[in-house]
């Protein structure tokens, strides 16, 4: 108690420097804070838009071979086959889980007795919803009995229930499709996509068998950095490549999303902005600690004489060194809990007043506990950096040469 009562006589005795003082301490704290939370805001929108769907996958469609190979011209469509999802799985078992296919026909008519739209269908597996980042809203999506016994089944985007069924539930009802009767079992929702789902053996049926497919999503296993995502595209391109007679570093001749390399493209970049922005206010808060360290040297210079007496008495220099470093910890961390209150509070106001979109821009963009501990150790930790030295100096006060001083 005598120690922080001393504390506090010395922070009241000079109230106007110490505010001063303590003012660019929580201005620096402040800006680390409302930076930290909007970097982890951007994070966790970042982690909600790819939560939505596997990152773990690479998505193939057909497309123009731009080089001769094989004495075949340039300019060549290639168009992926059935087969190939066979092929990928046999000659690539070590990095692919699964591949799966979808058909797709974008200008068909859905249509009730009410009214229709014209967005289509896709054939797909059951995987396709999870992989393409949509949410299921009602009822249940495409599954293998489904595949298996080619049912005619939907599943609708949320967008087409009004105009089809108004405010009615569509679950079960039916809707018209190449003129044939299909039952509605799910609705979903997607950020872009607006297609209906129907189940891929159903979609070859209406395509007259056909094996030529949409795209390939191919699930990956044991695949983890960047470098093995290229070699994993480069691997997949090959083998696509032997299948359909063109150059394996003819980029266009398949159109190749690689998902994991985005996702971890992003997740370095993330971890590299949230290390920018630790740099960026511990350099701000660098004028607040260099401040701190001032109104220290200048308090033992005015307490020359009572540091003298007490080392006159017996005052072991451990004491004053303690009391010094305590007075600087206890100013920094005063006024650097102010700032974290405040850019918590400005962090949770710019939350709250961004508008929702999908993906979102910036999501629950608040300090952790986590965050909250590490800031509280760079506070004492500054705060004893900044008194070390001033209470060095005082340890080289000579109690003689004190006593003497005015």
């Amino acid at each position: 108690m005598d120690l922080i009562n001393e504390i506090l006589a010395t922070l009241s005795h000079n109230k106007l420097r110490t505010a001063l003082t303590g003012f660019a301490v929580s201005w620096g704290i402040f800006l680390l804070v409302v930076l930290l939370g909007i970097s982890r805001g951007l994070l966790n929108a970042a982690d909600s838009m790819f939560s939505q769907s596997e990152t773990e996958t690479m998505t193939l469609s057909g497309g123009w071979a731009q080089k001769p190979y094989k004495g075949l011209k340039e300019d060549r469509s290639i168009a992926l086959k059935r087969q190939d999802l066979d092929l990928i799985e046999a000659r690539n078992a070590d990095i692919v889980r699964s591949a799966t296919a979808e058909i797709s026909a974008g200008d068909a008519v859905v249509s009730t007795p009410r009214d229709y739209v014209t967005q289509g269908y896709t054939g797909a597996y059951p995987s396709a919803l999870r992989s393409d980042g949509g949410k299921l809203e009602q009822g249940r999506f495409i599954n293998d009995v489904d595949l298996r016994e080619q049912r005619r089944v939907i599943v609708l985007h949320r967008d087409h229930v009004p105009t089809l069924f108004g405010s009615e539930d569509p679950i079960g009802k039916q809707v018209e499709l190449k003129d044939r009767s299909f039952t509605v079992v799910g609705v979903y929702s997607h950020q872009w996509n607006r297609s209906n789902f129907i189940p891929y053996t159903t979609a070859r049926v209406l395509a007259g068998n056909s094996d030529t497919i949409r795209r390939i999503v191919v699930s990956l296993r044991n695949v983890h950095t960047i470098d093995e995502g290229t070699r994993a595209e480069e691997s997949l391109r090959q083998t696509l490549g032997q299948a359909h007679s063109f150059a394996p570093d003819d980029n266009t001749a398949v159109w190749i999303w690689n998902r994991l390399n985005q996702h971890l493209r992003m997740t370095n970049a993330m971890g590299i902005l949230q290390l920018a922005v630790w740099i960026i206010g511990l350099l701000t808060m660098l004028s607040g600690i260099v401040g701190v360290s001032n109104i220290m040297f200048v308090s033992v210079r005015e307490r020359t004489h009572e540091i003298g007496v007490r080392r006159a008495i017996g005052a072991r220099p451990a004491v004053i060194l303690r009391q010094i470093m305590l007075e600087s910890v206890a100013i920094t961390t005063l006024f650097g809990y102010v700032g974290i209150v405040l850019g918590i509070a400005v962090t949770s106001l710019i939350g709250a007043s961004v508008p929702e979109s999908n993906p979102p821009m910036l999501r629950d963009p608040s300090i952790s506990i986590t965050m909250a501990v590490e800031l509280t150790a760079v506070l004492v930790a500054a705060g004893a950096f900044a008194g070390l030295f001033p209470a060095l100096k005082s340890l080289k006060i000579k109690p003689v040469e004190a006593l003497r001083d005015e």
